[in-house]
């Protein structure tokens, strides 16, 4: 099975998802800003608060540079607000539960996992202009040493 893979220059796709609050997020209250929207397989998980607090650790070097960081995992609301408050996250986090927005954007789907092919999160990255439009792809990312790579990519200083 191959896998949709979203290119730099197309319009990200549409969605509406609940934050750790349960508020509504949608594609469109995130234009008007560049957006890094980055795809983790779940919450609490080693590599996942890894990757999430690199994420908090550069926020200031991020806004800085005028980018927004927005998470999005298949976890229950309730579960990212734990993890937003065990790790001190200040970003939100999205809730997909039947995955449709990880289809959407290509990252679910097979992949390796410990020498076995499974069904699942396809860890990825992408970066949103101000009106919604991939800038930048990245699939299959590893959680360390990733944030430091895209702000390299996007040429942010720590």
């Amino acid at each position: 099975m191959t896998n949709l893979r979203l290119e730099p220059g197309t319009p990200a796709p549409d969605f509406s998802l609940l934050d750790q609050d349960g508020t509504p997020v949608t594609l469109a209250d995130l234009r008007g800003q560049k957006t890094v929207l980055y795809f983790y397989p779940a919450a609490m998980t080693p590599g996942c608060t890894t990757q999430a607090c690199d994420f908090r650790d550069s926020i200031a070097s991020l806004e800085g540079a005028g980018y927004r960081v927005v998470g999005v995992s298949r976890d229950e609301p309730s579960k990212l607000a734990k993890f937003r408050d065990r790790d001190g996250l200040t970003f939100p986090l999205l809730s997909d539960p039947d995955h449709a927005v990880h289809s959407a954007y290509g990252v679910w789907g097979e992949k390796m996992n410990y020498g076995k092919v499974v069904e699942g999160v396809i860890r990825s990255t992408f970066v949103l202009d101000e009106q919604g439009v991939i800038t930048v792809a990245q699939y299959n990312v590893k959680a360390t040493g990733h944030v430091a790579r895209l702000r390299k990519t996007l040429g942010v200083d720590a």
